[in-house]
């Protein structure tokens, strides 16, 4: 697969390296590839519009260093070819100097490619699979990743719920899914759980009775599902309509109005990890979650939580790496990423570490209508 991504990474150098555009003295190019339609359309319009507010703040505040943020997005469609051909285009033709990149681990990964090999950095906001950033010292995140959400889902089951017995209901397409239950197995043996039973599916799936029916059969405390919100709300409704009475357990790939659209209230009473709760009294959350409402008439998701962290930490390494009318390039903003310590963002403070991943709190949410209300908080 690598091979093949990097094939066609070149082609897609070679056939658009004549068309490059001209860049403007007084802009800086900030690139982006989301979801704006398709499978995890929610995850790419979220994270399109935090994007886009951190940008109309800055500019607003006098740009970096008096240099105007303008932002270049395109839609992969939740498609990988797609993806890596809109990756090239923001590199090779639009000559973006910086690129926000997906919020799936999967897309980010292909992405993560093409950055690495043109030496662009690329910052996640919310693609938690630790190979993410293990492409290449370009490659950065600004969330917390799978091996921290897993435990602390882990540790909610044994400690917050007092269960024992897990079943696993894994995407086996999805590198999330996967990497996720993986971590989550690991960590919940070591607290004294038991997998009772370990069953996939594949992203598109409608009819997850069959797998629903197996794990029943194995009554197990609850159910272990980390996949994106369009399975898991179809899970939830077949759950109920089974009359299964076991929780479901999930990671942050839940987090979307679509969640409670399509599941009604069979999605009531389930729990998952997240980067940020809405209910923080945190101002600068609290200041966040009204600018974000008045703007767009709905709730803040935590795609445009994250989206919006993710800009304004670009924004800050950009300021530093050309302060003192210093020529802002590729590697100084990469240099200037690595030293991130105490960011304070909406979804709460972190620091880059040596692996250029975020290590920040993770909050569980539990599930009562179209609100997530906060349980808990775990401190890495």
């Amino acid at each position: 697969m690598k091979k093949i991504i990097l094939s066609l990474v070149v082609f897609g150098l070679l056939i658009t390296s004549s068309c490059t555009k001209k860049t403007n003295d007084n802009e800086i190019l900030l690139g982006s590839y989301s979801s704006n339609t398709g499978a995890t359309a929610t995850f790419g319009i979220f994270q399109k519009r935090g994007i886009d507010m951190a940008v109309d703040e800055i500019n607003a505040a006098g740009g970096i260093n008096g240099k105007k943020i303008k932002h270049i997005n395109y839609d992969n469609k939740s498609d990988n070819d797609e993806t890596l051909a809109v990756v090239n285009r923001l590199i090779s033709q639009d000559n973006v100097i910086a690129i926000i990149g997906e919020a799936t681990s999967g897309k980010s990964k292909i992405g993560g490619q093409v950055a690495q090999q043109n030496k662009i950095v690329m910052l996640t906001s919310s693609a938690t699979n630790p190979e993410v950033t293990k492409i290449g010292n370009y490659i950065f995140r600004a969330c917390f990743i799978d091996p921290f959400q897993g435990y602390v889902m882990a540790k909610f089951m044994t400690e917050n719920l007092k269960m024992k017995k897990a079943a696993i209901l894994r995407d086996i397409k999805s590198d999330y899914s996967v990497g996720l239950s993986d971590v989550f197995i690991s960590e919940f043996k070591k607290m004294g759980g038991e997998i009772v039973t370990d069953i996939s599916y594949q992203e598109g799936d409608i009819d997850f009775k069959s797998q629903l029916t197996a794990i029943k059969a194995k009554n197990p405390d609850a159910i272990f599902v980390p996949g994106y919100y369009n399975e898991v709300a179809l899970l939830a409704r077949q759950l109920k309509d089974l009359g299964m009475k076991q929780p479901m357990l999930g990671g942050d790939g839940w987090s979307s109005p679509d969640l409670y659209k399509i599941a009604k209230d069979a999605i009531n009473g389930h729990y998952f990890s997240n980067h940020y709760t809405t209910e923080s009294t945190d101002p600068k959350t609290v200041e966040f979650v009204k600018k974000f409402k008045t703007q767009f008439k709905e709730d803040a998701d935590v795609m445009a939580a994250l989206a919006y962290d993710a800009t304004y930490m670009m924004a800050e390494a950009m300021t530093k790496a050309s302060a003192d009318n210093k020529t802002l390039t590729r590697e100084s903003i990469r240099e200037e990423m690595t030293k991130i310590k105490d960011f304070h963002g909406v979804t709460g403070k972190m620091s880059m570490n040596e692996n250029r991943d975020a290590v920040k709190s993770a909050v569980v949410v539990k599930v009562e209508g179209p609100e997530y209300k906060y349980v808990t908080t775990v401190n890495p």
